[in-house]
This record gives C-alpha cells, sequence and structure tokens, in this order.
C-alpha cells in the first residue's frame, strides 16, 4: 500500500464530546490520517486502521431514518429485491435502526449490527438480530440456525471493515449458490472527480471502486453481475455479485460501462491519485480563504449537519469555533455536544435559529437537494450556504 494522501491528525469521526468530556483529555483519541493506493488490488484505504471495537460501540450515533433520501432509497430497493429475487430469508450486515429491513416480513430477515444502541431498536421490533461484529465465526452462527441465505445486502459497512478476506469468505460461506450479494458503498469515481476528500475517516476504511471489488471477491467464487450508481452519501454504487458457478444471472452491460470508465479515469494508476492530492490541497487553501474573507466581515457562520466528513474538513483545515459558531443538527445522539477535534458546539436544530445567521457551512453536502428545499426561508432573505464540493465556493 503507497501512500498519496495525508491529512494530519484527526479525532475519532463519530465519537462526540460532552462538556464534561472536554475537561478529560484521554477522553479524546487522535490518529494519523493518512490514505494509500496497493497496485496490486486497486484498493485504496486509510493506512492507520482504528479498531472496530473503538469506532462501533455502544452510544454509536448515526441512524439512517433521520434522511428522507436514505428512507426512500431503501423502500424502493426493498420492492425491487422482493420483485426481482423473491428471496425467502435476507440477511443485512449493518442494519443500524433497520431503515432497509422493516420493508420486509419479519420472518424472513436477519439483522447484523454491532452497536448495541442500534441492535435494540431492530430486536424490540421483533426482528432477529445479533449484536455482533459480522466474520466467519458468526456466519457459521447463523447458518447453523438458520442454513443458506438467499440475499445479503449491506449498505454503507463492509467498506468499514479492515479484514476484507474475512468478510468476503463468510458471506461466500453462508450465501446459497443461487443467492445475490447487493452492497454499497460510497463510490471511490465520484470521490476523486469531486474532490471529495471528506469521504475518508477513521470508519471509512475503504473508498471502493470495481477495480477493486472485483479484485477482492474473486477468490471467493463470487463476481459482480451489475452495478447502479446512486446519489446516496455524495455518490455511491450499488454492486449486486454472485457466485461465478450460478450461471442463470448473466453479466449486465452496466458491469462492462463503469469498468471502462474508472480505466478511462486511469484508477489503476498510481499518478491519478498523486493529482488527487494536488487537488485537495487547492480545496484546502480555497476554502479556508472563503471562511477569512467572511470572518473579516463580521458576517456569522454556522455549520448544517455534524457529519462525520465534515470531522474530516475541519480538522484539516483547522475550522474551529472562533470562525464556525456552532452547527445545527438533527440527530439526537449528537445534540448538545461538541464536534471531535475542534469541539464546536452543536445545537439542537431550531428553523429560529436561522434567522440570526448571514451563511451555513454544509457539512452534509451530500444532501443539499433536501436542506434546501426545507430552508427556503433562509434562502429566500438572502442567506448563504458554503460548500466545498467539488470546490469551495458560495451559493
Amino acid at each position: 500500500m503507497k501512500k498519496f494522501l495525508d491529512l494530519g491528525l484527526q479525532p475519532l469521526a463519530n465519537k462526540y464530546l460532552t462538556k464534561k468530556d472536554l475537561k478529560d483529555k484521554k477522553k479524546e483519541q487522535f490518529y494519523h490520517l493518512e490514505v494509500g493506493f496497493d497496485n496490486k488490488t486497486k484498493l485504496v484505504s486509510i493506512l492507520n486502521k482504528v479498531p472496530s471495537q473503538k469506532m462501533f460501540d455502544n452510544s454509536y450515533p448515526y441512524r439512517s431514518s433521520m434522511s428522507k433520501t436514505m428512507t426512500a432509497s431503501f423502500k424502493k430497493l426493498s420492492k425491487k429485491i422482493i420483485k426481482d429475487y423473491k428471496p425467502k430469508l435476507v440477511l443485512e450486515i449493518g442494519s443500524n435502526d433497520g431503515s432497509l429491513i422493516k420493508n420486509f416480513n419479519k420472518k424472513n430477515v436477519i439483522c447484523v449490527e454491532p452497536c448495541k444502541n442500534l441492535a435494540v431498536i431492530t430486536k424490540n421490533k421483533g426482528y432477529k438480530t445479533y449484536d455482533d461484529y459480522w466474520d466467519m465465526k458468526l456466519a457459521k452462527k447463523i447458518k447453523l440456525k438458520h442454513k443458506n441465505v438467499d440475499l445479503i445486502y449491506s449498505a454503507n459497512t463492509l467498506s468499514h471493515i479492515a479484514n476484507l478476506d474475512s468478510v468476503f469468505k463468510s458471506i461466500s460461506y453462508i450465501l446459497s449458490n443461487e443467492g445475490v450479494l447487493i452492497i454499497e458503498d460510497p463510490s471511490l469515481l465520484e470521490c476523486l472527480k469531486r474532490v471529495a476528500y471528506d469521504q475518508f475517516y477513521n470508519e471509512h476504511i475503504y473508498v471502493f471502486s470495481l477495480l477493486g471489488i472485483k479484485n477482492i471477491i474473486k477468490k471467493y467464487n463470487l463476481e459482480v453481475f451489475k452495478i447502479e450508481k446512486l446519489k446516496t452519501h455524495g455518490g455511491s454504487i450499488r454492486y449486486f455479485i454472485k457466485k461465478k458457478t450460478n450461471s442463470k444471472i448473466k453479466i449486465h452491460i452496466s458491469v462492462k460501462n463503469h469498468l471502462k470508465d474508472e480505466l478511462k479515469y486511469k484508477m489503476n494508476k498510481f499518478n491519478t491519485y498523486i493529482k488527487f492530492r494536488n487537488k485537495v490541497k487547492k480545496s484546502k487553501k480555497k476554502l479556508i480563504n472563503i471562511f477569512d474573507k467572511i470572518k473579516k466581515n463580521k458576517r456569522k457562520i454556522i455549520g448544517y449537519g455534524s457529519t462525520a466528513k465534515s470531522v474530516t474538513i475541519l480538522n484539516y483545515c483547522k475550522i474551529k469555533s472562533e470562525t464556525l459558531d456552532y452547527f445545527v443538527d438533527t440527530t439526537p445522539n449528537k445534540t448538545k455536544k461538541y464536534m471531535p477535534g475542534t469541539h464546536i458546539y452543536i445545537n439542537k436544530y431550531n428553523k429560529n435559529l436561522l434567522n440570526e445567521v448571514d451563511y451555513i457551512f454544509l457539512g452534509a453536502w451530500n444532501f443539499k437537494e433536501e436542506i434546501f428545499k426545507k430552508e427556503k426561508k433562509f434562502i429566500k432573505r438572502g442567506g448563504k450556504f458554503i460548500t466545498h464540493i467539488p470546490t469551495p465556493k458560495i451559493i
């Protein structure tokens, strides 16, 4: 793995701090965020991996049900899965608060969610839930009780697991011969095109490309037979995967087309990632300049959406509470706490708070369209948004 990007010392992205935590320096852990490219597998990953137990514990804040965009996407996908594959048994790895599986019959679903504060939600709703990390040991436990699984789904989870060999070996073990695996994660191609370097943080151990996925799964009798491009999380890819021995499902043209796009962008070449690094440095300077000019004019800036992505941006650009007054957020586990590293306060979202604001930094830039619809009043009175994707600017 060869390093191409250094984003400096970063805190654990989803570890939001209480006022009490701020007084205890031991409460906050930092790691060196460096990103590399493996020429053999074509995988892109962070180099200093944080143990899963430190990231995914009993206080994990992200709730997929809090986003209308995500719940709508899951509902649409569920209908498609039922229509196209008619699975008798569905397994979701990283089920979060059950936003996807709520669209299926409880008898036909198994949830895997290591964060116990989230696992208890699906348990209480009557879904069979394993509050453990996905590996071969858990796969064997599930297979012993439920036999093979017809469909496995995982959104924004497999990229969080360091040992991909263990992941796909155990998936191949439990997936039926005619079964389908569907995974979706942020697209590396979109990340490079948009200079979305905030896709890199401690939980995103990998940002996947089709090139990388193909190389890692072929060892386990698996192959991609179709891909879909999604708008979620700032540009994602949904990979449809089957066993190579399953000749009933043919390879869709979308696989060939997307592979062609990745090779056209030279994602198999290290120099592409060096060019990306140079764009990141320029983006940092431009964003800092925008903030500096606004503050010189004594205007008020707040953040909208205290996301894990924004933790990377703020700490890399060293933007603190002297520049950004506070964040607003709707997620209960984040509000009335402080941003990791920068210690910017997070207010509970309230429309009235926006009345005293001149500029809003889009921490949740990937939900820009949803936010713009919601904040028409702010826009109408002349309020402006600051974004850093694909280039820092005021909109």
